[in-house]
C-alpha cells in the first residue's frame, strides 16, 4: 500500500501537461532534519523538517520539452538540475512531507505551463485621443473658472 507521501508524485492535468505527470518515488529524494522554530519539547528531539529533491536534468518522467521548460522556469532555483524544496512549517514530519510534495507539485505545474502569448502592441484610436483631449479642455476650463478675475476687487 502507498500513501500521499511515500509514493509516485502525480501532477494533475493543466496547461502544458494535457494528461498530467506521474514523478517516480525513485526520483525523489527526501532528508529530514531538525526543523528551527517553536515546536516544544519535540523541536529538539525530532527530525520533522524535510528537504525534497527532484533531478530535473536527470528525470524520466519528463519529455525533451517539458526538460527544457522547467529548466528555463525554474532555473534560479536549481542547482546543477536539482530542485530542492525544504518545509518545516509544521511540528509533524508527515504534514512537512505532505507540503513539500504539495509546493513540488505546484512548481512543476507552473514551470510547464508554456509562456504566454507576446503583448501586441496598440494605439489609441482617433476618438478615445479626442476624448481624451476634450477631458483635458474641460478641466482646463473649470480650473481657469476658479481664477479671479481681473479689476474685480472684493
Amino acid at each position: 500500500m502507498t500513501s500521499a507521501y511515500s509514493g509516485d508524485l502525480v501532477v494533475p492535468p493543466g496547461r502544458g501537461v494535457p494528461g498530467g505527470l506521474t514523478v517516480p518515488a525513485g526520483e525523489l529524494v527526501e532528508r529530514f532534519s531538525r526543523s528551527s522554530g517553536p515546536g516544544g519539547q519535540g523541536v529538539n528531539t525530532t527530525d520533522s523538517r524535510v528537504e525534497l529533491r527532484f533531478d530535473v536534468r536527470n528525470s524520466s518522467a519528463l519529455t525533451d520539452l517539458q526538460r527544457a521548460r522547467v529548466l528555463a522556469y525554474l532555473a534560479p532555483r536549481l542547482v546543477d538540475g536539482v530542485l530542492t524544496i525544504t518545509a518545516s512549517e509544521q511540528r509533524s514530519q508527515l504534514q512537512n512531507r505532505l507540503a513539500a510534495r504539495a509546493r513540488l507539485v505546484h512548481q512543476l505545474s507552473q514551470a510547464l505551463a508554456p509562456p504566454p502569448p507576446p503583448r501586441r502592441a496598440t494605439r489609441p484610436s482617433r476618438g478615445a485621443r479626442q476624448r481624451r483631449l476634450d477631458v483635458k479642455k474641460q478641466r482646463g476650463q473649470i480650473k481657469a473658472g476658479r481664477a479671479r478675475l481681473r479689476g474685480s476687487e472684493d
